[in-house]
């Protein structure tokens, strides 16, 4: 009996001590101005995605710069990339997960896998300016309607 006590008052005592201290837990290395300026840029809240998914995209209040990003099954640390593209990118390099947010949608894909885990989400900001390309599309990438038609010899 003695031992089985003892058993069970060492697994008590493991449950009611604290892992780990506040102080060695690992913290967010602090974002450069570029990467703060991206993430003034990202859109937070409930985001509706295709096919009844959304995502809740929530700014850390303790860290600036950085978004807890959830959905149904899952759960992102991210934090602001920059690109060349003027997209604004979010990662979580240990999941291997990229949010990319455009201006009319935003998406999450699986890197490591190379699947889309949520697409077409969009905040009401992007919604509106999806319509409006509806309306008013953008100029194609490459109009052909100049090119001169090619000599035949």
């Amino acid at each position: 009996m003695a031992l089985g006590s003892g058993a069970a008052f060492a697994q008590t005592a493991k449950k009611n001590s604290p892992s780990k201290n506040a102080a060695e837990l690992p913290r967010d290395p602090p974002l450069a101005p570029e990467e703060l300026s991206i993430a003034e840029r990202v859109h937070v809240g409930q985001l509706p995605c295709e096919l009844g998914a959304s995502i809740r995209m929530t700014a850390d209040p303790q860290t600036p710069g950085y978004f807890n990003l959830q959905g149904k099954g899952y759960k992102y640390r991210m934090r602001p990339v920059a690109t060349s593209t003027g997209a604004i990118r979010l990662e979580d390099e240990k999941a291997g997960t990229v949010w990319l947010q455009l201006a009319n949608k935003s998406m999450l894909m699986d890197q490591k896998n190379g699947r889309r885990l949520a697409d077409e989400c969009a905040h009401p900001d992007q919604v509106a300016i999806a319509n409006d390309m509806k309306i008013n599309p953008p100029p194609a990438l490459i109009d052909v309607s100049n090119v001169a038609p090619s000599s035949k010899r």
